[in-house]
């Protein structure tokens, strides 16, 4: 009887194991987290025609309110863009990124180029998605509004829709006209 003990318990283990999880135990990679805000530009010319998106030349993307310069991945000013996927906070109800137009530094560590500053503010709310991926926070009434700098290139912000709701990626969002 003492040899079966060896073969029965870790079979026993094994089924335990293995028929105990539940599909809803791992998080697939297909299911939607917490969105990030999509933003199109367009050209300020054609804002009341057929909208004609617009690319921005250097482009740089810097988060606002970090001990050190948070640049977006993929916006450092290398290339020219034409849609954006901001993160926003999901512990605070404002988000706040400097978009700085024609990015460079010259011969003597000066930086060139016109940026920038947006303000995102919105509500957030939590919506539970399964007991493997938790929650997502989807983001309610967004709004943003432009800092005057006197030498603004991004000229109006215009959202998709009243009450703009940033809940899927995929959506535009906002369009931003320069």
């Amino acid at each position: 009887m003492k040899k079966y003990n060896y073969f029965i318990i870790p079979i026993l283990v094994f089924f335990t194991l293995f028929f105990n999880c539940e599909k809803d135990d791992i998080c697939s990679e297909t299911t939607e987290t917490t969105p990030k805000m999509h933003i199109a530009f367009y050209d300020i010319n054609f804002a009341n025609e057929e909208d004609t998106p617009k690319n921005v030349s250097k482009l740089r993307i810097t988060g606002v309110g970090h001990p050190e310069p948070d640049v977006l991945p993929g916006y450092d000013g290398s290339a020219n863009i034409q849609e954006v996927y901001f993160p926003l906070k999901t512990t605070e109800n404002s988000t706040q990124y400097i978009l700085h137009k024609g990015y460079k530094i010259d011969d003597n560590d000066t930086v060139l180029g016109n940026p920038d500053t947006i303000t995102i503010n919105y509500i957030r709310k939590e919506i539970y998605v399964s007991r493997a991926c938790g929650y997502k926070t989807i983001f309610e009434n967004v709004v943003i509004t432009i800092e005057d700098d006197g030498d603004n290139w991004v000229k109006l912000a215009r959202a998709e829709n009243d009450n703009q709701t940033v809940e899927h990626e995929t959506d535009i969002h906002y369009k931003i006209y320069h």
